[in-house]
């Protein structure tokens, strides 16, 4: 196996964790909501409430200071290493690329995640997690 072909698996898998960091963000918001309906008491877990708080808290500080997310980069550099163009190539890379990046003014993006961060935010305090202690780490 050639090192370009390394990178680019490399900047796929980047891709994908990408990807799935955004279906956490994004469906883990739906679900808490939903649970609070259902009467789902896993999503009152507070492990799984913080993180996914501190998740979109990092994409909404980054988004207001214009910073690039950490692994944007690190798949960008890995595919420039790779010889290729952003996105093109793989499979993976084109599709899981085009729902991921989209074109949009800066201000857009910034202002849809801090409406959703607001939601995650809201949603603290609506669907209200059980408190820390180490049992709850096992629920």
């Amino acid at each position: 196996m050639r090192l370009a072909e390394i990178y680019t698996i490399a900047a796929d898998a980047i891709l994908v964790l990408h990807g799935l960091f955004v279906v956490f963000v994004v469906l883990g918001l739906f679900l808490i909501y939903l649970g609070k309906l259902l009467c789902w008491q896993w999503v009152r877990n507070p492990w799984l409430r913080a993180t996914h708080l501190l998740a979109i808290g990092v994409v909404v500080i980054q988004s207001w200071f214009g910073l690039i997310c950490p692994l944007t980069t690190w798949e960008m550099g890995l595919r420039s290493r790779a010889g290729e163009l952003v996105y093109a190539g793989s499979f993976v890379a084109n599709w899981v690329g085009e729902i991921l990046y989209f074109q949009a003014p800066a201000w857009v993006f910034v202002a849809c995640y801090t409406v959703f961060g607001a939601l995650v935010l809201f949603s603290w305090f609506l669907v209200r997690p059980r408190p820390f202690n180490i049992r709850t780490r096992m629920k």
